[in-house]
């Protein structure tokens, strides 16, 4: 019988996009299908009463799960075949141990930060980050006596750490939460210095721990784990999902740490459900591929724009230079620059509202990831609910423009903001 969760042929390891396309799934388990199924079921026979109370007692936590013991399946609101299918291919590209799929990337971000913050807790996090992140941290969890500390991304972690000590003050830190490169201005945080300085933060009995935000870059470009973080999450609706059609999120790390985000996932409901889980593994097959051929349209449209001049700058990890003081945790990092790009125009909101509304190929619309470029205007925007002080300490400028760059030729993509430019 043939193992489903083999990653090696005698002894050499296969490549993620390879195991994509089988791993974790039996075909002798559903008629033959080479596809998973979409098990479109809330609840689940058990075969016995015995079998029953064994499967909530793993599930509930009431004993640990015996070693040739499978976790049963119950109801989908603790599990389901797709997402355990999911969930297992999903931890390949990050070689994590455990991994848990969610409703929405808020959904994601919201029930991992809640698995460890308490009242009177205070939670780093980095500057800017996605506008739902900033709003839960910095309006939501503070009625729950959680301190926001924050630090402006893309500075090394030397110069901001006795900013962060010093807000911390006497406080608990229950974890930080980062997005590297930063949503929309491309800034790098240095994971591994970050994650070295939070968990200073720790004590005998409380460890806090790195979440990372890894969607800009996905799971193809950068893997946190490797460098010190603890959870990585992940709009699954971008690039992971990639087609602009479905909502989901996910968040992966160690087995210990996953069982209490699934734990509260669990009481909380904010699980996908099996048609988002089909459909994310629909995408896992092609995810490496579609998002190389974004990154080299993307390295394309920024070499046009970095000399236009109608553009002030532009922020692209593949124009970084080595005098850059970031460029060496670029390099250390990141394996590509990934295909979202922030560039500032002349005339300030108006010009870029020319811009926006000129444009033909490119959809003026927010997300990201998707096959389609999509182009957005972050102050008026997704990060709308910063204010206009913090909008400008953390670069994000009236004139800014964020692109993500699609499967489009990049000839017509070229052609279709150089018109828009004109505008201007």
């Amino acid at each position: 019988m043939k193992d489903y969760k083999k990653r090696d042929i005698d002894g050499r390891e296969l490549k993620p996009e390879t195991l994509m396309m089988s791993y974790g799934y039996d075909p002798k388990l559903s008629e033959g299908a080479v596809k998973v199924p979409i098990f479109q079921t809330s609840t689940f026979a058990f075969e016995t009463a015995e079998e029953g109370k064994a499967f909530f007692e793993i599930a509930y936590g009431l004993r640990e799960q015996g070693p040739s013991e499978e976790y049963g399946l119950i109801y989908s609101r603790l599990n389901n075949p797709d997402l355990e299918v999911l969930e297992d291919r999903l931890t390949l590209w990050d070689d994590a141990e455990a991994a848990a799929v969610f409703q929405s990337g808020m959904a994601a971000i919201a029930t991992t930060l809640m698995s460890f913050v308490r009242p009177g807790d205070a939670l780093i996090l980095s500057e800017p980050l996605y506008g739902g992140s900033d709003y839960l941290i910095k309006h939501v969890l503070p009625e729950f006596e959680v301190t926001p500390v924050g630090f402006v991304a893309g500075l090394p972690i030397s110069e901001v750490a006795q900013s962060i000590r010093d807000q911390v003050g006497d406080k608990r830190v229950a974890a930080a939460i980062i997005e590297t490169p930063s949503n929309p201005t491309n800034a790098l945080v240095d994971i591994a210095a970050l994650a070295d300085l939070v968990h200073s933060f720790g004590t005998d009995d409380h460890k806090p721990v790195l979440v990372v935000d890894n969607t800009f870059l996905g799971p193809v470009f950068q893997h946190p784990l490797k460098h010190g973080a603890d959870i990585v999450l992940y709009s699954a609706t971008k690039f992971i999902g990639g087609h602009s059609d479905l909502i989901a999120g996910a968040a992966l790390g160690s087995a210990e740490l996953m069982a209490k985000v699934k734990a509260l996932r669990t009481f909380m409901g904010t699980m996908a459900g099996p048609w988002t889980g089909w459909l994310l593994m629909r995408s896992l097959e092609t995810l490496n591929m579609r998002m190389r051929t974004q990154m080299k349209n993307a390295q394309r449209v920024a070499d046009f724009l970095v000399q236009h001049p109608k553009v002030k700058t532009v922020h692209y990890m593949g124009l970084m230079q080595e005098d850059d003081p970031m460029y060496d945790v670029y390099r250390r990092q990141c394996t590509a620059p990934g295909s979202l790009i922030a560039f500032e125009v002349e005339g300030g909101e108006k010009g870029a509202f020319r811009l926006l509304n000129a444009l033909q190929i490119a959809k003026l619309a927010v997300s990201l990831g998707g096959t389609e470029t999509l182009v957005e205007h972050p102050s008026t925007m997704t990060h709308s609910d910063i204010s206009p002080d913090d909008q400008r300490r953390m670069g994000i400028t009236p004139g800014l423009v964020r692109i993500s760059v699609g499967v489009e030729h990049h000839e017509d993509l070229i052609l279709d903001l150089e018109k828009g430019l004109a505008q201007i």
